[in-house]
C-alpha cells in the first residue's frame, strides 16, 4: 500500500467535509497534482492537504477558493464554502453561527465564560482543552480558528450593535492561567473602546438579578427578525416566537439597568489587571 493510500485510512472524518474531501481529492488526482504541490501552491502542508481530503479538518474558505483554480474546479469546490464554515461548529450552533453573520444587532448575557465573540486565542484553545468528553488536537484548532472567524463581525460594514453582560465571576475565573487570563481581560477593554460595542458587568453584591435562569443572547437580523437563542449541556434553542423573545427582551433590559454601566464596567476589568 501507498504512503498515500496508507495516510487514507487513518481516522476518516463524516458527513459533509468527507463529501468534500473526496471530491478534492478526485479533482486533484484528475488534474495530476499530488499532494505536496496542492499545499505548496496554496500554502499548506502535504499532511494538512491528507486531513482534509479524509475530512479530519475543514478548510477554510481562502483554501477552498485557491484549490478551486488550481485544480480547476469551475467552482466545484467553491460551492462547499457555505456549508464548510457551517460545518467548522458544534451541531447545536451552526444555525446560530449563521444568523450571527446576519445580525444588525447581538446581546449577550454570559455567566459561565467569557464570550465567544470576545474570546483570544488561548483563551478559547484553554475552553476547549476543558471540554470533556476530551476533544482531539484537531478539533480543539478547527473549533478555535471557527470562534475566532466569528469575530470578523466586529469589523463588519454597517457595524452592528454589540453589547455583553457578563457576570463578574466571570472575568475573575483564571481559565487557562493567570498569563491567559490577564490577555483575555486586555482584550476585553480593547474590544470595549469600539464605538458600536458595550461591555457592562453585573457585580456579585447585587441584591437584585433580572436573569437567574441562565445565559442567552438576542440577535436581530437585517430584515427584522428578533430571536433569542439559549443553551444548556450542549444543546440549544432558538426562540422566534413574540412572547418568548420579549420575555428575553425584559430580562436583558433588567440586567443592563442592574449591571455596572459600561464606564464603570470597564474600570473594573483595569482594576483586575492591576491587582495581579
Amino acid at each position: 500500500m501507498s504512503e498515500e493510500s496508507q495516510e487514507d485510512q487513518e481516522a476518516p472524518g463524516a458527513g459533509i467535509p468527507l463529501v468534500f474531501g473526496r471530491l478534492l481529492k478526485r479533482l486533484r488526482v484528475q488534474a495530476g497534482v499530488d499532494r505536496a504541490e496542492l499545499g505548496r501552491r496554496t500554502g499548506y502542508s502535504a499532511a494538512t492537504i491528507t486531513s482534509y481530503e479524509v475530512g479530519r479538518r475543514i478548510p477554510n474558505a481562502k483554501f477552498i477558493r485557491q484549490a478551486d483554480e488550481v485544480l480547476g474546479a469551475g467552482e466545484m469546490l467553491a460551492d462547499f464554502i457555505g456549508d464548510m464554515e457551517k460545518a467548522q461548529y458544534p451541531a447545536f450552533f451552526q444555525d446560530v453561527a449563521a444568523l450571527e453573520k446576519q445580525a444588525v444587532a447581538l446581546h449577550v448575557f454570559a455567566v459561565q465564560a467569557v464570550p465567544g465573540l470576545l474570546q483570544t486565542e488561548d483563551y478559547a484553545r484553554a475552553v476547549f482543552t476543558m471540554w470533556r468528553p476530551v476533544l482531539s488536537e484537531e478539533t480543539i484548532e478547527q473549533r478555535v480558528i471557527a470562534r475566532l472567524a466569528r469575530q470578523e463581525i466586529f469589523a463588519r460594514q454597517p457595524a452592528p450593535t454589540v453589547t455583553f453582560v457578563m457576570e463578574e465571576s466571570v472575568l475573575c475565573r483564571q481559565l487557562g492561567g493567570i498569563a491567559v487570563w490577564r490577555g483575555q481581560l486586555e482584550q476585553i477593554l480593547l474590544d470595549g473602546q469600539r464605538r458600536n460595542v458595550e461591555m457592562q458587568v453585573m457585580p456579585n453584591d447585587r441584591k437584585e438579578h433580572g436573569a437567574l435562569d441562565g445565559p442567552f443572547s438576542l440577535i436581530e437580523t437585517r430584515n427584522g427578525r428578533r430571536m433569542a437563542y439559549a443553551e444548556a449541556h450542549k444543546h440549544s434553542r432558538l426562540f422566534t416566537d413574540r412572547s418568548t423573545v420579549r420575555e428575553a427582551e425584559e430580562q436583558y433590559s433588567l440586567l443592563r439597568a442592574q449591571a455596572l454601566t459600561p464606564t464603570k464596567s470597564l474600570e473594573f476589568v483595569e482594576k483586575l489587571l492591576g491587582e495581579t
